[in-house]
């Protein structure tokens, strides 16, 4: 079978936007959640989220045309460029064997807000002709296709918060079956809207902690009480490594396993069992290796945590000690569709520096969640293999394994 390396990296969230700034900014334990400005959070019960500061979509689309694409795309678009520079190809590469990857898990939830509200105010005559191709969630992969004219696969995942994570397993797949020599993966979410979080704050699905905005989100912690919401994107190049050892490529860690499987549970909830399955089918692809850190879904829920952490112990039955786990949800919120692109990148960035970031806010013990989570500092380690979970509502579950090289 085909190998797959990554060889050009991008990132933009809460705590920074681009891939340097943010990695440093996620190690050092800073918080980029705070009280909501895109809209008034007012009347919300839910007043806290981790918005991307200091962006100007002009900077990625000429600015007439900006109008033309969802906040998704943008941030989309921004690391897109940012992993393509990284990667440095040349102008001879045959883009007809260049794909697209992309994956979100609401897409334009700000454009359906707006023009749902145009139509009830104004009329269906004033709504924008932009809409549609703007909002969809595979005009992510269609904006970032004719930017960088890439004429191979274009595909999208719409899996919920395993949506990049799924992103990227089918651009290894399309590799792996000679679909494509390089697939480029871009995953992006900003659904920080009045109907986002007023949805999801409905659920009971959100922290409420709005006086205590750095110390909402805790994974693990016993004192937890919902996920803070974040957006963001994360962009990879995946590449057939003999195509990216002959160009010389910069290859920051190999794809050795990828699992996938389905709750069959319940619509929000998640189960013990999905989790496992595909934790186990990505240990069992990668030659079940000697795993130096989990990059954990840990999205500060109650049952995910406990649940996850259940997963692992399982998973690492027989050995004296399980790998070290921790969560960046507590730096940056849960990015949703884009979670999994980031935490990938992140753990490519751990394995490159050898640092594993830290599980911040984590103060109170909870006798379910009792392994090491790298509390509130990162640590220094050698790290070869990083695993990466994401789980999703609809009980949809992604997991990824790094190898450096």
């Amino acid at each position: 079978m085909r190998r797959v390396v990554i060889t050009g990296l991008g990132m933009i969230n809460s705590v920074g936007n681009d891939k340097e700034t943010s990695f440093k900014a996620i190690c050092d334990g800073e918080c980029g959640i705070d009280t909501i400005s895109i809209f008034d959070p007012e009347n919300y019960s839910v007043k806290i989220a981790g918005e991307v500061k200091d962006f100007d979509p002009s900077t990625v689309m000429a600015p007439k045309e900006v109008k033309k694409a969802d906040r998704f795309i943008h941030l989309g678009l921004k690391a897109a460029q940012e992993a393509m520079l990284d990667a440095n190809f040349p102008e001879t590469t045959d883009m007809t064997r260049f794909g697209i990857s992309a994956g979100s898990g609401i897409g334009g939830l700000p454009s359906i807000e707006k023009n749902s509200k145009i139509l009830a105010d104004r009329g269906p005559r004033r709504i924008s002709p932009f809409f549609i191709p703007g909002a969809l969630v595979n005009m992510l992969g269609g904006f970032v296709s004719i930017e960088h004219g890439t004429q191979g696969p274009n595909l999208s995942s719409v899996t919920a918060c395993a949506a990049g994570t799924h992103a990227i397993s089918e651009a290894a797949k399309t590799i792996m079956c000679n679909g494509a020599e390089q697939m480029l993966v871009v995953a992006a979410e900003s659904a920080i809207t009045g109907v986002g979080i007023g949805g999801f704050a409905a659920m009971k699905a959100l922290s409420t902690n709005n006086e205590n905005p750095k110390g909402a989100s805790r994974p693990f912690d016993a004192n937890r009480d919902g996920f803070v919401m974040g957006e963001g994107a994360a962009a990879l190049v995946l590449e057939e490594y003999e195509t990216a050892k002959d160009r010389g490529a910069n290859i920051y860690g190999e794809l050795i396993g990828f699992g996938e499987s389905g709750d069959a549970n319940h619509i929000t909830t998640p189960s013990l069992d999905g989790p496992s399955r595909a934790m186990r089918a990505a240990y069992k692809m990668a030659g079940e290796p000697n795993v130096d850190y989990v990059n954990a879904h840990g999205t500060s829920t109650p049952i995910n945590d406990k649940n996850e952490t259940a997963a692992v112990k399982d998973l690492f039955t027989g050995q004296d000690t399980c790998p070290p786990m921790s969560s960046i949800k507590g730096q940056i919120g849960h990015c949703l569709g884009a979670a999994g692109g980031i935490e990938a990148v992140v753990c490519l960035m751990a394995m490159r520096d050898g640092i594993i970031p830290p599980t911040i806010n984590h103060e109170t013990k909870d006798e379910n969640c009792d392994l090491d989570y790298v509390a509130n500092a990162s640590r220094k380690a050698d790290l070869n293999v990083c695993m990466s979970n994401s789980f999703g509502f609809g009980g949809t579950n992604g997991v990824l394994i790094f190898k450096k090289i």
